[in-house]
């Protein structure tokens, strides 16, 4: 079977979400600092082939504008200036926060917070979020 890819995705910004419908059918809203805190860039994540960590935004943001790239992700223009992340289809539906997904949308997918910068780990410290599924 075929990874799901998103058919659609919308910005809402009376509730600062953006909503991904997939094509199996499933769709999820994703809060607008959720996702620009597990932003996978370089200068977000750093120069390693390590777990990719959630980093609490600073301030609010919002999503000024999405932008497909190729057919494997979507690359979003947040309200802070920051423009690099690439998010990939598979790594956006890890990251899904709804409770089908389990989810968090208050800071990591089915996870716990573990230090003062945000970052987050597993249930007995393990690494979240590898850049590349099992």
């Amino acid at each position: 079977m075929p990874e799901p890819y998103p058919t659609e995705v919308r910005r809402l910004p009376e509730a600062g979400r953006l909503r991904i419908t997939w094509s199996d059918g499933h769709a999820g809203e994703y809060d607008y600092g959720y996702l620009r805190g597990y932003c996978p860039c370089a200068g977000c994540q750093g120069h390693t082939a390590d777990a990719i960590r959630f980093r609490r935004p600073t301030a609010a943001v919002t999503a000024e504008s999405i932008a497909p790239v190729g057919n494997y992700a979507i690359s979003i223009r947040w309200s802070d200036g920051h423009a690099t992340g690439i998010y990939r289809f598979d790594f956006l539906r890890r990251l899904c926060p709804c409770p089908a997904c389990a989810g968090d949308p208050e800071g990591t997918p089915a996870l716990e917070r573990s230090s003062e910068d945000g970052s987050a780990s597993a249930p007995g410290g393990d690494e979240l979020l590898p850049d590349d599924p099992p």
